[in-house]
C-alpha cells in the first residue's frame, strides 16, 4: 500500500483535480482539531479525530 503524502498545511486550497472546488480539511482547521463553518446562519463544527477521520456536527 503505498502512503500518499501530508498535504501543505498552509495551503487553504488544494490542487483542482476536476471542477468540484477542492479544500484541504487540514488548512480549514487551523488549530489541527476543529473549525466552524457557517451555512445560512447556522453554525456547524468540523473535527478531525486522532484517527484522522472527519466528522461534522451542527
Amino acid at each position: 500500500m503505498t502512503m500518499m503524502p501530508r498535504p501543505n498545511p498552509h495551503l487553504s486550497r488544494a490542487e483542482p483535480t476536476d471542477a468540484v472546488p477542492t479544500y484541504d480539511a487540514r488548512a480549514l482547521v487551523a488549530d489541527g482539531v476543529q473549525a466552524r463553518i457557517i451555512l445560512d446562519g447556522q453554525p456547524y463544527v468540523l473535527r478531525i479525530t486522532r484517527a484522522d477521520k472527519l466528522i461534522l456536527t451542527k
